[in-house]
Formats: structure tokens, C-alpha cells, sequence
């Protein structure tokens, strides 16, 4: 996905990552990312590859969806808080094109060594590798911990030992739902910009104001993280749809308003990141 999320970084819009938690997802993004005329990315969260069936099993099913579908945008499949360099190197070989190793938790020098392992196997296959500093708080698809702001000598440290494509310095978002007000630290963003001239990712983006949104993209936040926005939409959907509608036994009756929804909110996702109309670049 190398020259997508160059071209992003370049002219300052971001490609929305939207987690995946199951089929309807997969094409509500997909038809959102083809009406909007964006590219996308497909990510799954590690702990959840069980859940969705498996590393080959995605990768085939959401190239197969592209298919059908007759998606003609950028569609990038990604590994998202990859927890192992061996759950990297299946999703490599199972076909995705991009993979994060998350070891945020480890120290630093470790975090780098078992990055920069996961980027040699990746590039050898031709797959893009992000990298993470610091821990985006919170709690979402069975991840949880708290908030630590990534020191700018540690982002340093890991993008230049490990080779990543990507940066992912926590700095104030956090995954699932907020509890009082964001606050980013965008002083931090411009300094590691300025230094590595790397594009970044905003994890966590669920819940940031559109300003926000773009003072993180002036930054050089290339790729940014959607899901819980995504999630409460559909779940409200649902719930309203089967109060309204009791005695409603079909699934097809019940599912395909969600998946509307999952689109239409996919397709505010898309604007607020202005990569709408940005595949049109790449025809």
C-alpha cells in the first residue's frame, strides 16, 4: 500500500482504516469507500482473527467480496495490533498487505527488535509494516490498557532500528469510547513530523473532532483508526430496528438496514479524512 499512503501523507489527507467484526462490515465499507471514490483499509484486529475464521480465510473472503462487489477503489488488508511476530508472519503469508506488530508494551529496545524482524519478513514479501510507541488507553476488540504518551526519543528509536513504513505514536486518543475530553498532543505530533518525515496513524480516532481529525492529518497522520463510532452506530441500528419491529423473524429484513448504516457511517468517516474522491488519483 506503499504508494496509497504516500500519496496521502504528500497532500495531506488520510485513508480511513475501518475494523472489521464481521461480513456486514466488510461490505458497508466497501460499498462506502466505492460510492465516496476513497481508498480503504480493511483491518482486522489480532484478537479477533480467531472470531472472523482465520488469517487466510479473511484475506480470501474480503478479495473475493472486492470481487463481487465489482469495487474498483484501493482496498488495502491489514493487520491491526499484531500481538506476535509469528501472527505477522501468517497474515503475510495468508495475503495481506499490511501488518502492525504492537509491542508498545515491551521496552523500547525489545519493541524495536521484534519490529524490525517482523519488517524484514514483511518487505521480503512486499507487505507495508506499522510500527507502535507508547499505549493508546481504553479498551476495544479484547484489547485493553491504559494511556502513556509516547516519548519522542522512543519514536525516534523504533523508526529508524526497525525499517517500519509507519508510525503509530500514542499521543492522547485512545480506543473505544472517551471518558471526558481528548487531548492530544499535537505540539509532540509536529516534532516527530518534523524529524522522521514518516507518515503516522492515528489509533483511537473514534470520538475526535473533525478538527482534531485534520490538525492530526497537518501532522503527517496518513492512516487513521476507526471503530467504535462504526460499532455504536450499528448496535443503536439494530436495536431500533427489532423495538420498531417485534414480530420480524428475517434475517435479511434485520441485517440490511445495519449495513446501511455501517456504510453511511463509513461514508462521514471517509470526509472527515478527505480522501473522498482520492482513488480517482490512482485510475
Amino acid at each position: 500500500m506503499k504508494k496509497y499512503i504516500l500519496d496521502a501523507f504528500e497532500n495531506h489527507y488520510a485513508i480511513p482504516q475501518i475494523n472489521v467484526n464481521g461480513l456486514i462490515w466488510i461490505e458497508g465499507a466497501l460499498k462506502a469507500a466505492q460510492e465516496s471514490h476513497s481508498p480503504i483499509i480493511i483491518g482486522t484486529t489480532d484478537k479477533n482473527i480467531p472470531f472472523l475464521g482465520g488469517y487466510e480465510f479473511i484475506a480470501e473472503t474480503i478479495k473475493k467480496k472486492i470481487k463481487t462487489m465489482n469495487v474498483t477503489v484501493p482496498v488495502i488488508v491489514h493487520l491491526d495490533h499484531g500481538l506476535s511476530v509469528e501472527g505477522c508472519k501468517k497474515a503475510v503469508d495468508a495475503g495481506y498487505d499490511s501488518v502492525m506488530f504492537d509491542g508498545s508494551k515491551l521496552p523500547i529496545e525489545e519493541n524495536t527488535r521484534l519490529t524490525r524482524e517482523v519488517a524484514e519478513y514483511a518487505h521480503s514479501n512486499n507487505v507495508y509494516v506499522e510500527g507502535e510507541v507508547g499505549a493508546v488507553g481504553g479498551s476495544e476488540d479484547g484489547m485493553t490498557s491504559n494511556l502513556k504518551y509516547a516519548s519522542f526519543e522512543d519514536c525516534v528509536s523504533l523508526a529508524k532500528g526497525s525499517y517500519i513504513d509507519t508510525l503509530a505514536p500514542a499521543l492522547g486518543s485512545v480506543h473505544g469510547e472517551y471518558v471526558g475530553e481528548p487531548d492530544l498532543d499535537f505540539n509532540k505530533m509536529k516534532k516527530i513530523n518534523d524529524v522522521l518525515n514518516l507518515p503516522l496513524v492515528l489509533h483511537g480516532a473514534s470520538g475526535l473532532s473533525d478538527n482534531d481529525i485534520q490538525e492530526a492529518i497537518s501532522y503527517g497522520h496518513a492512516k487513521i483508526n476507526f471503530n467504535t463510532e462504526i460499532n455504536l452506530a450499528w448496535s443503536t441500528a439494530m436495536r431500533e430496528f427489532l423495538i420498531s419491529n417485534p414480530n420480524t423473524i428475517s434475517p435479511q429484513e434485520i441485517i440490511n438496514p445495519s449495513i446501511n448504516v455501517i456504510k453511511e457511517t463509513v461514508v462521514s468517516i471517509i470526509k472527515k479524512c478527505s480522501s473522498d474522491s482520492k482513488s480517482k488519483v490512482f485510475n
